[in-house]
């Protein structure tokens, strides 16, 4: 029997099989950074019973954005429509944990409010790109945060882990990689800081542990989690130690009971193979000798080598995005080893419905003779 489809416990739940949608910003919210009927229907599709789905980097604070068209919960009208998403995955027996992300320098003053400047821990000139009514463009410049504001960012996502109780998710998971906020505080080639959120491995930590456990406060432990991008490189992100710094974050997170942390391995830059990175799941495999809890791993997986980071027990589940994008089945086709559909990265961000949820299931394919 395929260890990917045995049964593994996260936190308070028990999941069927170890495939997991991975967090996918797609940016088809409405106006209001609203979920709409279009992703209810995306994420239903996606679910099957017994599965763990992530929801899509969600705004936890009113200047957190990056993306238009990313969906929010820095607001109480935004409960509606992620209650009808959650909804629609409960009544095909998923259960969905909420991301909650802060885009910090990773943004543009057409997408802040008030055509605000971001904010971000240090001011370091950057290569990042935010998306915009005109597309992709070069981030703004950021400033750095005040030392006095920190506090009112974290609880900014207390406020929205709490919106997300309302709106039905069964936990959250606070997004630390990929060159966000959280980042761009653990990664010395973005915090310059010389307060109590710059310089040691503990200073640099200190804006995401004080996060994860006010969000505990309102979820307990077992239902919240955290993701990491170990050596991430996307969003210019460097780090002078990124070994001894993320064994520190894995070990202090270990001690926090979490539901799980999510691993992105270096191999993927942004949403694209990095060819020039290693091609095992480097991640993984040294995070797991300081975090003791579950893992999960993303990036790059195909069916082989999910089994085989499950099997060797480097990760106890496996999150896949483009494969998941173009297949809404694919735990199912990955169980009986079906062929999968291309996925059309043109149509990853922004739009209508074509390439978001008009990939056919493969009992409604024609199949060959």
């Amino acid at each position: 029997m395929s260890k990917l489809f045995t049964s593994v416990k996260v936190g308070p739940y028990e999941f069927t099989h170890r495939v997991v949608l991975a967090p996918l910003t797609r940016m088809r919210a409405e106006d209001g950074a609203i979920p709409g009927p279009l992703m209810a229907e995306y994420y239903a599709q996606r679910t099957s019973k017994g599965a763990l789905l992530i929801g899509e980097a969600t705004i936890a604070a009113a200047n957190g954005n990056g993306y238009l068209g990313a969906p929010g919960l820095f607001d109480d009208n935004q409960i509606a429509g992620w209650r009808a998403v959650t909804d629609a995955v409960h009544a095909k027996g998923g259960k969905i944990f909420l991301q909650l992300y802060h885009a910090g320098r990773q943004s543009h003053v057409d997408v802040q409010p008030n055509g605000a400047q971001p904010v971000g821990p240090s001011e370091v000139l950057h290569g990042g790109v935010a998306y915009t009514a005109t597309g992709w463009v070069p981030n703004t410049p950021n400033r750095a945060l005040k030392t006095e504001e920190i506090a009112g960012l974290v609880e900014s996502f207390r406020s929205a882990a709490a919106r997300g109780v309302q709106a039905g998710f069964d936990g959250v998971e606070l997004h630390a990689a990929n060159g966000y906020l959280f980042d761009q505080f653990l990664q010395d080639g973005s915090n310059k800081r010389t307060d109590i959120y710059g310089g040691s491995f503990e200073n640099r930590a200190r804006f995401l542990i004080e996060t994860t456990k006010a969000v505990i406060g309102v979820w307990g432990s077992n239902k919240v989690a955290v993701r990491l991008g170990p050596s991430g490189t996307w969003g210019d992100m460097s780090d002078s130690d990124p070994d001894g710094l993320f064994t520190y974050v894995a070990e202090e997170l270990d001690k926090l009971n979490l539901a799980y942390v999510h691993l992105i391995e270096p191999r993927v830059l942004g949403n694209v193979d990095d060819e020039t990175k290693d091609q095992n799941p480097v991640a993984a495999q040294t995070i797991r000798k300081h975090y003791k809890g579950t893992l999960i791993a993303a990036g790059g997986f195909k069916g082989d080598t999910a089994e085989a980071i499950v099997t060797a027990g480097d990760a106890d589940l496996v999150a896949f995005g483009r494969d998941f994008i173009a297949n809404p089945d694919l735990p199912e086709r990955l169980r009986r080893n079906l062929p999968l559909n291309a996925y059309d990265r043109p149509s990853f961000f922004g739009g209508t419905e074509v390439g978001y949820t008009d990939y056919p299931f493969y009992s409604s394919e024609t199949v060959p003779a």
